[in-house]
């Protein structure tokens, strides 16, 4: 009898045989280049010209253009690299590559190329603009040349992509566009382009892989996300789906061992006449991206092919799709840069953005978007060699896709000709905001980048700026003036102004402006005279050194300490304090310091207590002293005794350790871990006396959804457990000191 096998078992097989009858057959392939490289394109000056493609194993691949000339040998994959050396702007010339047969790449110039990428506001071609027929019809341009890249997103990096270089004329810059549409080339790289040739003189190539509607992370490669620790977790995911990692590799161990398991089983069942369970499929995990938006699946198909091909630097419009990212959006643009600069291996080539328009989201608070607009400031600061284009005054509040691109690509032209170019003569950013400082029962904004003084688009005083009491109240309209480089503000409400907040709106279209016409961009700041407390009110912490500095708003199931010095502290303690500051979205900060005899001397410990720590602490601590401007707190040096819960486990409401003034009706300083460490997790420090939880930070491996709080929640659960508020603060630190021994 011959035994039957399943469809799903008979198409393995047949691929199986396919793959085989594939490995039988002899190689043989002409010399060929991936698509990035084609007639009417446009070299890098002044960098050398990476190319690279596919030919038989062991063929001779040579590559000349002008005087230039260099041979190489396809390895055994068949692929081949080589360096052609730096050319001077010029042009045209006739790249010839030659193998078993022959490649005329024409019409080809030296000049300045430039990426760029992002979601539909870059990918909105001129077709749908308004004044979309005029500027076709002028479009003109032999020194611009287009290379769109066809949309597609991959699970595995791809070698090529689909596309083809343009000369710049009236019908080609009408080609292309998303998919399934002809919207034309993107607007946004045009008039940034036709910026730079007039400029510049020299012919610009530009190359757009966007994609509406579309994460950052899915642009993103693994190179990115491993170079910045706050995205690990998303580091973890993307590199177990790497066939290269070692992670990898054993999770592959596992799957094939499951599939051993199941072919014994399997031939069990054929002989015996039973049913045959169903065979184990590739985990989910190994098989890399299954979704457009998620992390690398566009980074595989439409910018992997394209590195290492020299260019100057990359343009990026994005943001919108990220919306609710808050300041995770800024370690995210991290990740993008770091990632591509990586790849394309070519140093920290130029980086400029969009700063994404107002515009009325549905289903945002009006403050969702300026959360964005904070953290693309923040990358604009720590990012090197790059600069953000503040567009506020050219959005449409009812259209996500402003028609004004002209405005857009211009300045980001002025980016790049002043920054990247050396034109020292021209204004490339709005007013940014540099200092505030309280003068009385007003505030003094000073701004950077004034450019001849501060004015007003339309003559009035500025608007969009408003002011907050230090301790009472929200956020109220401020009355502002110009003076000079900077804009003071006050308002009747307000008698002790603390914090100001600027076009904090997604609406605001404010009219501040340098003396160039540049807009200032939305920012929100306290006055810094609380950033010294310590100093200031806790004059025992001269005493301690710092052991642990960690930014809770970068949370997650691993810890990654700012600053850790555990292993760099020798000498004996005696003493362990702890320091919590938590600002909230009025800006206004609460503190506390507290202190107490050392309850453990393992230094490993003392900080938040992963299950990679090791730490489990449930019990009393003497000898508090607490500093804290939270109402209800007690204050005081040697309160007596406290109690500490620190695990990374599940906990119970149980109080079975008698902790005094707990009980077992809710969670407070007397709960009960449970067993298997992978848990909740518990870092409290409590104060028997009066009944207060000092301060908590629960479950920190939920990130944005972790608890944390100082004092006793005043709802809920009273040492803050499934308060999930960590998003509710926009800034959160905690410090860990010891005293060393007297």
């Amino acid at each position: 009898m011959i035994p039957m096998i399943s469809a799903s078992q008979s198409s393995c097989f047949f691929a199986l045989a396919i793959a085989f009858a594939l490995a039988a057959t002899p190689a043989h392939a002409e010399i060929r280049l991936p698509k990035i490289f084609g007639s009417h394109m446009v070299l890098q000056q002044g960098k050398p010209v990476q190319l690279w493609g596919w030919a038989n194993p062991g063929e001779t691949a040579t590559a000349q253009i002008g005087g230039a000339k260099q041979s190489t040998v396809a390895n055994y994959k068949g692929e081949w690299k080589l360096s052609l050396p730096a050319m001077k702007a010029g042009g045209p010339h006739v790249l010839k590559v030659v193998g078993s047969n022959e490649i005329l790449l024409e019409d080809v110039m030296i000049g300045e190329v430039w990426l760029c990428s992002g979601q539909s506001n870059m990918e909105m071609g001129l077709k749908k603009l308004h004044i979309g027929p005029q500027e076709i019809a002028a479009a003109n341009h032999p020194g611009l040349r287009l290379m769109p890249v066809k949309n597609r997103w991959t699970s595995r990096p791809q070698d090529d992509i689909e596309g083809t270089w343009k000369v710049c004329n009236s019908q080609t810059v009408s080609e292309g566009g998303s998919e399934g549409e002809s919207d034309g080339f993107s607007a946004t790289a045009y008039f940034f382009g036709r910026e730079i040739h007039q400029a510049l003189g020299v012919t610009v190539g530009l190359i757009e892989p966007d994609w509406g509607g579309t994460k950052i992370e899915s642009w993103t490669p693994p190179e990115g996300f491993a170079a910045v620790p706050a995205l690990k977790e998303e580091s973890d995911r993307v590199q177990i789906a790497n066939p290269k990692s070692e992670g990898y590799q054993q999770r592959l161990q596992q799957a094939v061992a499951q599939l051993d398991q199941w072919h014994q089983t399997a031939r069990s069942a054929m002989l015996t006449g039973q049913p045959t369970p169903p065979a184990p499929n590739l985990p989910d995990e190994l098989r890399g991206p299954q979704d457009l938006q998620q992390a690398t699946a566009l980074y595989n198909g439409m910018i992997h092919p394209l590195a290492p091909f020299a260019i100057r630097g990359t343009i990026w419009y994005q943001g919108e799709s990220n919306m609710g990212d808050g300041m995770r959006y800024a370690d995210r643009m991290k990740a993008l840069v770091s990632g591509w600069r990586k790849v394309w291996n070519q140093g920290d080539f130029p980086f400029y953005f969009v700063q994404i328009a107002p515009y009325n989201y549905p289903n945002y608070t009006p403050e969702t978007e300026p959360e964005i607009w904070e953290a693309q400031s923040a990358a604009a600061r720590e990012i090197s060699n790059s600069g953000m284009a503040v567009v506020n005054d050219a959005g449409d509040l009812n259209d996500i896709h402003p028609q004004d691109k002209i405005t857009v690509g211009k300045r980001l032209a002025l980016l790049a000709l002043a920054k990247t170019y050396g034109k020292n003569d021209l204004a490339f950013s709005g007013p940014v905001f540099k200092s505030l400082k309280a003068e009385g029962a007003q505030l003094r904004v000073q701004f950077d980048h004034t450019d001849g003084g501060l004015v007003t688009r339309d003559g009035k005083a500025p608007d969009w700026f408003e002011i907050i009491d230090s301790e009472e109240g929200g956020f109220v309209k401020a009355e502002a003036r110009i003076s000079g480089d900077s804009v003071v503000i006050s308002s009747p409400e307000v008698k002790r102004p603390h914090a100001v907040r600027f076009a904090w709106n997604q609406t605001a279209t404010p009219n501040l402006m340098n003396g160039k016409g540049l807009p200032a961009g939305a920012f929100r700041t306290a006055v810094a005279s609380e950033q010294d407390w310590l100093r200031s009110r806790v004059p025992e912490a001269k005493d301690y050194s710092l052991v642990y500095d960690l930014d809770l708003t970068r949370l997650g199931a691993s810890i990654h300490y700012d600053t850790d010095k555990h292993e760099e502290i020798r000498e004996p303690f005696d003493r362990i304090a702890y320091s919590l500051e938590l600002q909230d979205k009025n800006l206004r900060t609460r503190y506390l310091f507290v202190s107490m005899d050392a309850f453990t001397a393992d230094l490993s410990k003392i900080g938040v207590p992963t299950i990679a720590s090791g730490a489990t602490f449930q019990q009393n601590v003497s000898n508090l002293n607490v500093v804290s401007n939270v109402m209800g707190i007690v204050n005081g040096n040697g309160l007596g005794s406290g109690n500490i819960e620190f695990w990374p486990n599940n906990y119970r409401q149980a109080n079975s350790a008698n902790v005094p003034g707990a009980t077992a009706e809710r969670y407070d300083g007397g709960d009960q871990p449970i067993e298997g460490p992978d848990g909740y997790g518990s870092m409290q420090v409590h104060h028997q006396g009066s009944g207060q939880t000092l301060f908590a930070i629960n479950h920190w491996r939920d990130g944005i959804n972790a608890d944390v709080g100082i004092g006793n929640q005043s709802t809920g659960e009273p040492d803050w457990t499934f308060a999930k508020n960590a998003s509710s603060y926009r800034a959160m630190r905690i410090w860990v000191f010891v005293r060393t021994r007297r």
